[in-house]
């Protein structure tokens, strides 16, 4: 049979290989497009991760990010371990006890210090950390709140020994001191604030970490396997962090809103939770990787850190700090 093409079938054929090609193109970028699973809490620090996936700005970089959510950022880490996350948003005392029990996480985004963002609420009627002693005071272990409360006592001659400690999650606390069973708790935003805004202005903040400086800080942390198979991965979410952390500044108006449906608080409350928090910018951050006795500093900080963990019998020995962190990705994105 002879075929015969005119100029009709001609321009369908072309149309025919035009859209096939295209569809070859959009299969092979669908297929070069990353999936990152990242673990988090809510909390205000973590902004500029809530406006980088709310406007998909992971995408330009090719990437695309799963942000999963956890009610106790205690249970971040095991899922890291488990591989059912990839990596995960911690504060640095967890990654320091985690190297020091020999599991190998590493903090390659020093992402924001607590600057009040992390306090203990008590009744009025307590005005003091010595005043804490004998009495019931809400916490989570191994967590922030341990952290904090742990630095608190240390740095008025008090021990974990004279208060009487009761587990709870940084959520529970309001709940908690509402109804009358806990006098003191220690959490994070936004639960400082709907505890101290209860309906008869019965708590207030007794110690925050105003109080102590640059020792609470959050990072994005993975494991030692994560970070050698997927090198590329990461320094695409670093970037669409970054641009996150662009678009906050630029745009603060827009950001409040988006930052407020994350945290369930109107976007006024959220322009005041920011206050308590300081995002790392890019060309500071080197100085939280430089070996000094600052707490701008791991090694500051984390000296700190485990001499706090170690005492309480929460990690076996104190970490080598160039172990607890990988600057290689902030030192690329900085040159």
């Amino acid at each position: 049979m002879t075929s015969v093409f005119t100029a009709s079938s001609l321009r369908k054929t072309l149309l025919g290989v035009s859209l096939a090609t295209a569809a070859g193109v959009l299969s092979l970028s669908a297929q070069a497009m990353e999936t990152m699973k990242i673990g988090t809490v809510v909390w205000v620090g973590q902004a500029p991760f809530y406006i980088a996936d709310k406007l998909d700005l992971y995408k330009a970089h090719g990437l695309k990010v799963e942000l999963q959510f956890f009610n106790d950022p205690t249970m971040v880490p095991p899922a890291m371990m488990s591989g059912a996350l990839d990596g995960g948003t911690l504060t640095y005392d967890q990654v320091v006890a985690s190297v020091a029990k020999g599991i190998p996480q590493r903090a390659v985004l020093p992402i924001d210090f607590s600057n009040g963002g992390d306090a203990i609420v008590a009744e009025k009627s307590i005005t003091s950390v010595q005043d804490f002693k004998g009495k019931k005071v809400g916490f989570s272990p191994l967590s922030t709140t341990d952290f904090l409360l742990a630095y608190a006592l240390k740095s008025h001659g008090m021990s974990s020994k004279d208060i009487i400690s009761v587990n709870l999650s940084p959520e529970a606390i309001p709940s908690a001191m509402a109804s009358g069973s806990l006098p003191i708790g220690v959490t994070y935003e936004p639960n400082v604030s709907q505890t101290v805004n209860m309906p008869g202005d019965k708590y207030h903040v007794v110690y925050s970490s105003k109080d102590a400086p640059g020792l609470i800080t959050d990072v994005l942390a993975f494991e030692e396997g994560v970070i050698a198979k997927r090198p590329e991965a990461i320094k695409a979410l670093l970037k669409g962090y970054l641009d996150g952390l662009a678009y906050m500044q630029s745009h603060p108006d827009e950001s409040a809103q988006i930052i407020a449906k994350v945290l369930g608080v109107t976007p006024a409350e959220a322009k005041e939770q920011l206050s308590g928090v300081y995002n790392i910018p890019l060309h500071e951050m080197g100085k939280n990787f430089e070996k000094s006795d600052a707490t701008t500093s791991f090694y500051g900080s984390g000296a700190v850190i485990a001499d706090l963990l170690k005492a309480n019998g929460q990690i076996p020995v104190i970490p080598d700090f160039a172990d607890t962190f990988d600057a290689q990705f902030v030192e690329a994105l900085s040159q």
